[in-house]
């Protein structure tokens, strides 16, 4: 039943999702900034993804830390 409830819930999330996307719209200009604009955003963009691509990754720093429980054979008890 759990199953069942879970779908229907998912699907009425995607049919709101799509019907939000729908009355937004696609809007279209002719100004030239506003296209010189995006253009220039889709560049900055793709530039970033490619330095990100193209930099090595640099090494995670890993610290040592103390073990949480005592060794096997230690004295626990403490006396």
């Amino acid at each position: 039943m759990k199953k069942v409830s879970m779908a229907i819930l998912v699907s009425l999330c995607a049919a709101a999702g799509a019907a939000y996307a729908q009355d937004q719209g696609i809007t279209t200009s002719t100004d030239p900034a506003k296209a010189a604009d995006v253009e220039q955003r889709a560049q900055a963009l793709q530039n970033r993804e490619q330095s990100m691509e193209s930099a090595p990754a640099a090494p995670a720093k890993h610290h040592k830390m103390a073990p949480h429980h005592p060794k096997k054979g230690a004295d626990t008890s403490g006396t």
